[in-house]
């Protein structure tokens, strides 16, 4: 059976072909326009990190003064895990569940040092073994302030140098002597830093044990030797000096004596008393005439 289709519906399906091929032209330049922007910086944005999580902190008291609004969550400097290598085996259930306490073996803890950059310097990127100065405020989780550089004598500000010193021992805590890590001089920084990292277990004068440090951190400057001045020293003690012999002299003139005052007139010597006149003896009675 022969299937004849009338002249209009042909001319309309050739009429309709320019119009679905212009169609399909018209639709083509997206696609093209989406490889062209597929570039290398494209492709590499889509493989960016993700996101940093924000780090656990401990609860803080209200008294720890607040940041400014608008400001990043805390994020980590860097993560410790300590896992310790003792493992306890075939434990006898007669055993105190506590055993592990008792041995002192310690669980796996794990612990950030972690930051805040309130603003951001515009100064030099610090870096490694260089003496940084500071300015800075020290709180405990419960706000109380243990310290401060403007408390200072004329505020004066810290100086310590950063890395172990000669005697291998390190200036400041291990959480503030990495905590400036990333910093630009001229900017500042809330340092959160866990015991581990501050004093550790033990009382620190009016710190307690296991306390949690949180440091408010001015980087004032950073140079190669230690900015602090040094006190004048004392004036080196000179040898005394021989005396020197005197001079001669012209002898001077012995002084004139005085002249002999004038003897003074004598008192006139008073005359001696009159002797009193001696009573005669009385006269001897006559012998009586026989």
């Amino acid at each position: 059976m022969k299937t004849t289709f009338p002249l209009s519906v042909l001319a309309l399906a050739i009429a309709a072909f320019p119009l679905a091929a212009q169609t399909a032209k018209q639709a083509a330049p997206p696609a093209a326009q989406k490889t062209a922007t597929s570039t290398p910086a494209t492709a590499a944005a889509k493989k960016q990190a993700p996101t940093q999580a924000c780090a656990k902190l401990p609860e803080l008291s209200p008294k720890v003064p607040a940041l400014p609004d608008g400001l990043p969550c805390a994020k980590p400097l860097y993560t410790i895990t300590l896992s310790p290598t003792a493992k306890l085996s075939d434990v006898s259930p007669m055993e105190d569940p506590n055993l592990r306490d008792a041995l002192g073996i310690q669980l796996p803890s794990t612990f950030s040092l972690s930051y805040i950059d309130t603003k951001v310097g515009s100064g030099a990127r610090v870096a490694p073994r260089k003496w940084y100065t500071i300015q800075y405020t020290g709180y405990l989780v419960d706000g109380t302030k243990f310290d401060s550089s403007y408390d200072h004598p004329d505020h004066a500000p810290l100086s310590f140098l950063q890395g172990p010193g000669p005697q291998g021992q390190r200036q400041v805590v291990p959480g503030m002597d990495t905590g400036l890590d990333g910093m630009r001089v001229g900017g500042k920084r809330r340092i959160f830093i866990p015991w581990q990292l501050a004093y550790g277990p033990n009382q620190y004068k009016n710190i307690p044990p296991k306390s949690w440090l949180i440091f408010d951190v001015d980087l004032v400057s950073q140079s190669d030797k230690d900015p602090t001045p040094k006190p004048p020293a004392p004036p080196a003690a000179s040898a005394p000096k021989p005396p020197t012999p005197a001079a001669p002299t012209t002898p001077l003139a012995p002084a004139a004596s005085p002249a002999p005052a004038a003897t003074a007139p004598k008192p006139p010597t008073p005359p001696a008393p009159a002797t009193a006149p001696q009573p005669a003896a009385p006269a001897q009675p006559a012998a009586p005439k026989p």
